[in-house]
């Protein structure tokens, strides 16, 4: 199945979606690509097999990494707390932290909300390029300021755990009158990389205020292609959502991703060690991290020196593609969650506006939170604040989307640029997923690259993937229309009892696959499922 090109896509409006609807073949067509899929580990379950919801899911695994310079082991996290090691040989998960400690739980943090919304709790983390020498990692988990209990981290919670000097920083404010959550970043610095136990530091980076449960910060990462001594060299992006502002309709909060005074709907830039770029850059506000010299935003009065990019609503998923033949020409990919019409992919670039919250994907977004037509001229302001603007820019489009529809999906799960040795035949494609429905979509990747020409009517093309398994207890594998009948096979195998999956959205209807994807250190592609509380790892890929 191939989506609709893009000049027809640009032309809709909230009517004419249903038109999309209608020309996309159903979700059980034959596919021409299909993956094969074996399955990895079974993560601990956190959830139960009676929960509803979030409860629902088995375990909340919701990022899967190696560490690098050489080194094995595989890490993820549950966003219900805990912070597991994998042997990749036995497939043992060792808790390496627990975040968990509201109500009276065992872990670090009594302030950690898991009950209520999709990404809260321990929602992600990043092992820092130079960890085989420093043993360096960063977090990010969400606090609920209104909850009982300290912000500081509980230092029985970790034997290993020194917390001499550490102390919590004082939250970047975010206009609004609703303030529900907090971001919070932490480094960690462990003294004994060679075993599963923590034994080190810690030191909070900084916290950033959210208006509402949804969308916090999603991801960190590292340029993969910097060295030391590169300017770029040990320089943290971060994906910060909009906290769910940029859908409210008061416009105390509406405009936040628009505005370059606040951290939210943003790509941020910043280097964590105080120590590294000094001639280069400038101390934060806080005194915790430093931010460079030629992020472009900083000689601009009242705003947030920190920012990249922005007018992003949700960019959960960072993804930095190196093309082993050309390093140089390396690009940061952003998989954004949208509201009601798209889910999109953008390449990130310095300065750029992404048009959120009056745009969603390749339309204009309106007040009602309807889309439509772009305007023309096709500009919207510079905002610095919530009065101040100085001057227009036209805001930078996705290089492809998809809709909410059927055929499409709710909330994109993320994706990669292959660049493994064990699948030739997807070399060179981006491979990307839906959250909910469990629809697994390729698309060129050179065709994605050239989409990226200003032109909003410009997308890349993609095709559907379908899913060969073979179930629990069964000899031969099945082929499957996506990754939904797989995940509630396997959740029924470990005694889910819903019938159709915990959760509901608004194309899967009753019942979430929770798929997002990864990759390991060779850049071999592996699926998690939280529902099912699986890592399976893509062992095939074929076109017929």
């Amino acid at each position: 199945m191939r989506f609709l090109p893009s000049a027809l896509a640009a032309s809709l409006c909230v009517a004419g979606i249903a038109t999309l609807a209608a020309q996309t073949p159903a979700p059980g067509s034959t596919a021409r690509f299909t993956i094969e899929l074996a399955d990895y580990a079974t993560v601990p379950m956190t959830g139960s097999t009676t929960g509803t919801g979030n409860g629902g899911s088995l375990a909340r695994i919701n990022v899967l990494r190696q560490e690098p310079a050489g080194l094995r082991r595989l890490w993820t996290n549950d966003l219900n707390g805990p912070l597991y090691i994998i042997d990749p040989r036995s497939k043992v998960f060792t808790p390496y932290l627990n975040f968990n400690g509201r109500d009276g739980k065992p872990g670090l943090f009594e302030k950690l909300p898991t009950a209520q919304g999709y990404a809260n709790g321990l929602v992600t983390f990043q092992v820092e390029r130079d960890y085989g020498r420093n043993g360096i990692f960063y977090t990010v988990h969400i606090e609920e300021p209104a909850a009982p209990g300290s912000s500081m981290p509980r230092a029985s919670a970790v034997p290993g755990l020194d917390l001499t000097g550490y102390t919590t920083t004082a939250p970047i404010k975010t206009p609004g009158d609703q303030l529900d959550r907090e971001a919070v970043v932490i480094e960690w610095t462990d003294r004994n990389i060679e075993n599963a136990t923590f034994e080190g530091r810690a030191r909070e980076i900084l916290r950033v205020q959210l208006n509402t449960r949804i969308h916090p910060m999603g991801d960190l990462i590292f340029n993969p292609t910097a060295r030391a001594g590169d300017a770029d060299w040990r320089v943290m992006y971060i994906g910060c959502g909009d906290g769910g502002s940029g859908e409210q309709t008061a416009l105390s909060m509406r405009m936040n991703p628009q505005r370059l005074d606040t951290m939210v709907g943003k790509i941020l830039r910043i280097i964590p060690d105080l120590a590294l770029h000094p001639s280069s850059s400038t101390v934060s506000d806080n005194g915790r991290y430093r931010v460079p010299s030629d992020n472009p935003f900083v000689k601009i009065a009242g705003a947030r020196p920190e920012v990249w990019a922005y007018g992003l609503r949700n960019p959960h998923r960072l993804t930095w593609d190196v093309d082993p033949a050309r390093p140089a020409d390396s690009h940061l990919l952003a998989a954004v969650i949208g509201l009601h019409a798209w889910e999109t992919v953008v390449v990130v670039r310095k300065g750029a506006n992404y048009g959120y919250s009056e745009r969603e994907g390749n339309q204009q977004l309106v007040a009602a939170n309807t889309t439509g037509p772009l305007p023309s001229p096709d500009r919207v302001p510079v905002r610095i604040d919530g009065t101040k603007t100085e001057g227009e820019v036209t805001p930078t489009y996705p290089v492809l989307q998809y809709g909410h529809v059927p055929g499409g999906g709710d909330g994109i799960a993320g994706g990669f640029v292959y660049r493994g040795k064990k699948l030739p035949a997807l070399a060179g494609k981006y491979i990307f997923a839906d959250i909910t429905t469990g629809r697994i979509w390729v698309a060129d990747y050179k065709a994605m690259l050239a989409a990226d020409d200003g032109k909003p009517e410009t997308m890349a093309a993609f095709e559907e993937v379908q899913v060969r398994w073979t179930p629990p207890g069964v000899s031969a594998p099945g082929v499957y229309p996506t990754m939904f009948p797989v995940v509630l096979a396997a959740y029924k195998a470990r005694g889910g009892v819903d019938p159709d999956l915990p959760g509901t959205s608004t194309v899967s209807g009753p019942g979430r696959a929770d798929i997002r994807l990864a990759v390991d250190g060779t850049g071999e592609l592996l699926i998690l499922s939280k529902v099912d509380g699986m890592i399976r790892t893509v062992t095939g890929f074929a076109a017929r």
